[in-house]
């Protein structure tokens, strides 16, 4: 299971257990049980603190296994083998359980540690989605520092049983006590935020103290991120919100145009990004959605943000950064089924769908990428396209056109989602060129047609485009002064990861630019204090 290179990566890592830990492996007779078995076995010599034995309990999931500090109640479990996305979770968990600390703050630490309760959580993940192990991990970690959590890790296409009887159509997908608790992607401090009723109020109280920023960014993806970068660089009081720092590139697997990374993964970027930023004195205020923008009374004088859990921050100069999310169908069926076969993530929840049919709708690069990749996985690929022609790069249409269980519906106007006992059936299209109606049968739709700017909370305080875009001159200045705007929420064309890193960085010099050629209004200071 593991190569040389690996284990000897591995066993340096090992070094790093303090306390004896126990692997208690549940095997059958499957092909499955005999590649944990191996790799069991070939994790256990690395460390002499690990030991190995095969479970009693003839209740657990098969093939699955636990790791538990020896002499205590702390431990996790995996059904199934973490290796792909989620290999990281394993080597996580191993240390973990074995003593090593969390780099979690440790405000989170001792939230998670007075968490009173009993829970008992259930992730169900695909070894090739980029958005589980975040919440994998958390989970956890969780188990690990409060005794009154327990975490179970389960692969949804080794338990396709439990899977079709929980209805699950899209990963990760938490159970909490037997019931569905979350939903897709997580950061510890969310999952710890849902938990604990107070934390809302707790951390607005904490912003409501801050004193005023020079450049406060709102957004924490690319964008976001050069922005706070360039900000902080020039010596000047920096803060950034993010609902959830990352933003859309933390969806997104495939990374092969970043100028100098020939390849890169989505989650990879934001965690190298995140600690980019921490390099400098930025206050990170993550998990904090945007609800208004207030403008300063006079040039030069202080923007307010109020914030959806009731905080409201200061700052001189802004940059909003607040990214983009895939556009819906917005058709009957489609809200209804979500996560119920309508999906938005081709890598996350491609699995799920092992050997169905599935329609991509969208023929640009995203839809013909997801469309590929899938046919590697479902049955039979439809993809319907709502113009004349496909748009997406002609190699890319090659590939589809190349494979053989997919099908190109052009002109194909999506019109329903269908469905049954809970779950898709099919969708109705109609041809645009002969107007006629048609049904395809089929289990999952992967929705691929664009973007819409997270801008909705602007309306009537800045101008927008026509399409919800924050207009920006060539300095990224919008059109209240002092108020700049970088990335995909912008009129700036092609929305693209290393164009808002650009965007982003000129923003700021320009808030800086702004911030030295206008003074504090007299009156102000006192006001915003």
């Amino acid at each position: 299971m593991l190569d040389a290179n690996l284990k000897d990566q591995l066993k340096a890592y090992l070094e790093n257990v303090r306390e004896p830990i126990e692997l208690v492996a549940a095997y059958d007779d499957s092909k499955k049980s005999q590649e944990l078995k191996e790799l069991l076995e070939e994790i256990e010599p690395l460390s002499d603190r690990i030991a190995l034995r095969t479970e009693d309990d003839p209740d657990v999931r098969r093939p699955s296994f636990a790791i538990n500090r020896v002499n205590s109640d702390i431990g996790v479990r995996f059904a199934g083998i973490p290796m792909g996305h989620e290999f990281t979770s394993l080597v996580l968990a191993l240390l973990q359980v074995g003593g090593h600390p969390s780099k979690a703050s440790q405000e989170v630490i001792e939230q998670i540690q007075s968490l009173d309760g009993d829970f008992e959580f259930e992730t169900f993940f695909s070894l090739s989605c980029q958005n589980c192990p975040d919440v994998v991990q958390a989970l956890n970690l969780l188990s690990i520092l409060n005794p009154k959590i327990k975490h179970t890790s389960i692969d949804g296409a080794l338990f396709q049983d439990e899977v079709e009887r929980k209805e699950i159509m899209a990963v990760p997908a938490v159970f909490l006590n037997g019931e569905p608790w979350g939903q897709g992607r997580m950061t510890l401090e969310e999952i710890v935020a849902k938990l604990d009723s107070n934390a809302g109020a707790k951390e607005a109280e904490k912003i409501n103290q801050k004193d005023p920023f020079e450049v406060l960014v709102i957004g924490g993806g690319p964008a976001g991120s050069s922005a706070a970068i360039y900000a902080a660089r020039k010596g000047i009081r920096t803060g950034i919100a993010a609902e959830r720092f990352g933003g859309q590139v933390a969806d997104t697997m495939g990374i092969e145009n970043l100028i100098s990374v020939p390849y890169t993964e989505g989650p990879k970027l934001v965690a190298a990004m995140e600690q980019h930023v921490k390099e400098y004195d930025v206050d990170i205020m993550n998990m904090q959605r945007a609800e208004k923008l207030i403008p300063a009374s006079q040039t030069g004088g202080y923007h307010e943000i109020r914030l959806e859990n009731g905080a409201s921050l200061k700052a001189r100069s802004l940059v909003l950064s607040t990214g983009a999310r895939w556009r819906q169908l917005g058709v009957p069926g489609e809200e209804e089924y979500r996560n119920k076969g309508v999906a938005y993530c081709p890598h996350c929840d491609g699995p799920l769908f092992k050997g169905k049919r599935v329609a991509v709708i969208g023929g640009g690069n995203s839809g013909v990428e997801a469309a590929i990749d899938l046919a590697g996985i479902v049955g039979h690929v439809t993809l319907l396209e709502f113009a004349d022609d496909m748009k997406a790069d002609d190699v890319l249409q090659k590939k589809l056109r190349s494979l053989k269980n997919v099908e190109i519906l052009t002109s194909a106007q999506t019109t329903e989602v269908t469905g049954e006992g809970g779950k898709v059936n099919g969708l109705t299209y109609k041809d645009r060129n002969t107007g006629e109606n048609h049904h395809v049968a089929l289990e999952g739709v992967f929705v691929q047609i664009g973007l819409v700017p997270n801008t909705e909370w602007l309306k009537g305080d800045i101008e927008l485009s026509q399409h919800g875009e924050i207009i920006v001159d060539e300095r990224g200045e919008t059109s209240i002064p002092g108020v700049f705007a970088a990335g995909d929420a912008t009129t700036v064309p092609y929305k693209q990861i290393v164009i808002s890193m650009g965007e982003g960085s000129k923003a700021a010099l320009s808030a800086f630019d702004f911030l030295i050629r206008n003074e504090v209004p007299e009156g102000e200071e006192e006001a915003a204090a």
